[in-house]
């Protein structure tokens, strides 16, 4: 037998490839972006033999196969034969844990070329049937129909015996370290996204930031895993981690992709997917890296330099330069909160009241004024309404996006309210002091601002957080007038053109 013969050319194509781009559920990794993580190590892990390594989150093996052949190469000099250096490495350096029955299965097949490492056909002999991959059916521990642990519903997930239960056993754990009583080097994988909760509709919890959370716990050297990109600006379940992870120093690399089928083909998810590196014993600014397919520009920065973090680096230069001219507020502290009337989406319009801008398909029609609130002192002023969620449906921000067009935007006079499908993003006393507002919003400059925290069809208040508020809107605004303002340069604008579109009739930013 030799290295070829056991992890070479007879993969062709990768069944692994193929298999990452059939998942829509579980996100296989790619091998490629396997090995891209990998290179963010240091070489010398690999050519010493006491290295140990864990994937938490096994689903085809990728990781652990892709760790198993730098190994087996980079040995050689101190272990020589090739059988001693097989069962080394698969005895005493890998280890993984499998987050279903089956892909413990497709895992061990991947590493020991044989799905019972206790059997003739393995390449390494264990003594019983997991060999250093484990699966353990776990349960979760329901309190108020939740799990205490990772926050699954348990109307979805208490399930019979012959069903997974999803209830990941690094998870489920108080105590991670006695999972497999020993020290890890590095910890790296692709964790599972999300769990539904039991919401309306097909509501879900992230869990990926657990696996984070947990594998810390663990105090590896080296934490590198591949992630949705969504908790760059927060959100549900996120807030606590997006502030953990931008003010740990620990993380040295992050390589960045807008577009999830850049790094995952054939699987799309809103805001794009991530990889780091986070080193347990060097702290200092982080590497950034904004990729396509390849890698268009790096940047040593701190992760929190701001409160939302800017994936892109030319455009972090871009919100500097207006933040160092622009001293007043933001649009994050003067559009109006969620519900801004206290009216629901799936309010029932009635026959007479207060005029009412429901969503499109209904139009304007009526409220009761007993159902109205008005905490904000909004609806005796001329107002400008756009949607919460402008751009449904979009999920990849590579592409230029448009947000607000006239056929999803509102101008409504005093006396006029609004479900919560849309938010009041200006008010004044004057109609043409809210048209002013319209075509300042209206300009790609500052429909870019607003992008660099948005990383889903969701567009609330504090996604405008870069976006200057004026003391008072006058007259028509250009991007011609706003680059002169910010002193943004010709370059700039080009790219910041490349990233928005043009305002038309039935501009909807897909």
């Amino acid at each position: 037998m030799d290295d070829t013969g056991l992890f070479g050319k007879i993969y062709n194509p990768d069944v692994l490839t193929c298999l990452a781009n059939l998942s829509n559920d579980e996100v296989f990794t790619p091998p490629e972006i396997a090995n891209q993580m990998l290179d963010m190590l240091p070489k010398e892990l690999f050519s010493n033999p006491d290295t140990t390594f864990l994937d938490p989150a096994c689903k085809s093996g990728v990781f652990l196969r892709e760790i198993a052949k730098r190994l087996l190469k980079d040995l050689e000099p101190q272990i020589p034969d090739l059988q001693d250096r097989i069962d080394h490495i698969f005895h005493k350096q890998l280890y993984g844990i499998a987050i279903t029955e089956l892909t413990s299965l497709l895992t061990r097949r991947s590493v020991y070329c044989s799905k019972y490492p206790n059997s003739e056909y393995s390449v390494s002999k264990f003594d019983n049937a997991q060999g250093n991959v484990r699966f353990k059916r776990i349960k979760h521990s329901w309190r108020d129909g939740k799990c205490i642990f990772c926050g699954a519903s348990q109307a979805e997930y208490d399930r019979s015996d012959d069903l997974e239960t999803h209830a990941y056993e690094l998870l489920h754990v108080r105590k991670p370290e006695e999972i497999f009583h020993m020290k890890f080097d590095v910890i790296i994988g692709n964790p599972p996204y999300q769990l539904s909760d039991g919401g309306n509709g097909k509501s879900a919890k992230p869990i990926y930031q657990l696996f984070v959370e947990q594998a810390k716990k663990l105090n590896p050297r080296y934490l590198t895993m591949v992630i949705p990109s969504r908790w760059f600006t927060g959100g549900k379940g996120l807030n606590e981690f997006r502030e953990t992870m931008l003010n740990d120093k620990r993380i040295r690399r992050l390589v960045d992709y807008e577009n999830f089928k850049d790094i995952f083909p054939g699987v799309d998810l809103a805001g794009g997917a991530c990889y780091f590196l986070w080193d347990r014993d060097n702290r200092g600014t982080c590497e950034v890296s904004n990729c396509t397919n390849t890698i268009e520009s790096t940047e040593e920065r701190y992760l929190n330099e701001y409160p939302v973090f800017i994936r892109s680096n030319r455009a972090l230069s871009i919100v500097r330069k207006v933040r160092k001219i622009h001293k007043g507020c933001y649009m994050d502290s003067t559009v109006s909160a969620s519900k801004p009337f206290g009216i629901r989406t799936f309010y029932a319009p009635k026959e007479v009241g207060i005029p009412c801008q429901f969503i499109q398909k209904i139009g304007l029609k009526y409220a009761d004024p007993k159902d109205i609130t008005d905490n904000q002192n909004l609806l005796n002023k001329w107002k400008f309404l756009a949607p919460r969620s402008p751009i449904a449906g979009q999920t990849d921000f590579s592409k230029p996006v448009g947000f607000y067009y006239d056929g999803n935007t509102r101008i409504v006079p005093p006396g006029t309210c609004c479900t919560e499908s849309f938010l009041v993003l200006y008010a004044a006393d004057s109609k043409e002091e809210v048209e002013a507002f319209k075509t300042y919003l209206y300009t790609k400059t500052v429909r870019f601002l607003l992008l660099q925290c948005v990383v889903s069809q969701d567009i609330t208040r504090e996604k405008y957080r870069f976006v200057p508020a004026l003391d008072r809107y006058e007259g028509i605004y250009t991007d011609e007038m706003l680059c002169k303002k910010w002193n943004i340069s010709p370059e700039e604008w080009s790219f910041i053109d490349s990233k928005i579109t043009d305002i038309g009739g039935g501009d909807n930013g897909n």
